[in-house]
């Protein structure tokens, strides 16, 4: 066991299936992105400690991007859309790591080896992280996890913009889109 940084005990590894997910142990970061100790998911939430994620931006051979909308019960960003398969990293688990694992549990996509594309610093209020922007192709199924995804499609870019300013998009992935759109890496 060790003593997170809010001082309570967490388990020895990081995510460890079948435990309550607020109780999983997440490295906590610095401005530089350098580890400074763990947290539990619940911590980081509670406190907007600063934290990684990784995010997959998801296209088909038609240039078509992944578009999803995250479940009503999500700790951050319920129901809102989102352009990419991601999550946080679990203590000692890098963005590559993190990108392969959400893909495969979020999309159900296993294979492409996921490419990299930049790292950025979100300082939103809710959620203030670093993460890694990965791509991958994929022309498979998709087969969206029912705990985490209420709908998804595959969407052109046009579509995509068009809906940007209809639906809730989260603020992180948006920020994330829009970077991506314009070369800015």
């Amino acid at each position: 066991m060790r003593r997170t940084l809010c001082g309570s005990i967490a388990p020895a590894t990081g995510k460890v299936d079948g435990i309550d997910p607020g109780d999983e142990l997440l490295d906590v970061v610095d401005e530089q992105d350098r580890v400074v100790g763990q947290a539990t998911r619940r911590e980081v939430r509670a406190h907007r400690l600063l934290h990684r994620f990784s995010s997959v931006l998801c296209r088909d051979g038609a240039g078509r991007l992944y578009v999803h909308r995250r479940t009503d019960d999500k700790d951050v960003y319920p129901g809102m859309y989102d352009m990419a398969a991601g999550g946080v990293l679990a203590a000692g688990e890098t963005y590559l790591e993190a990108a392969r694992r959400e893909l495969a549990e979020e999309l159900g996509v296993t294979g492409p080896e996921p490419r990299f594309l930049f790292k950025h610093r979100y300082r939103g209020p809710e959620n203030p992280s670093w993460s890694a922007t990965f791509e991958v192709t994929w022309d498979g199924p998709i087969t969206p996890q029912a705990s985490e995804i209420a709908w998804g499609a595959f969407l052109t870019l046009d579509e995509l913009v068009a809906r940007i300013d209809q639906w809730p998009f989260v603020p992180d992935g948006l920020e994330i889109f829009r970077r991506w759109r314009a070369g800015d890496f």
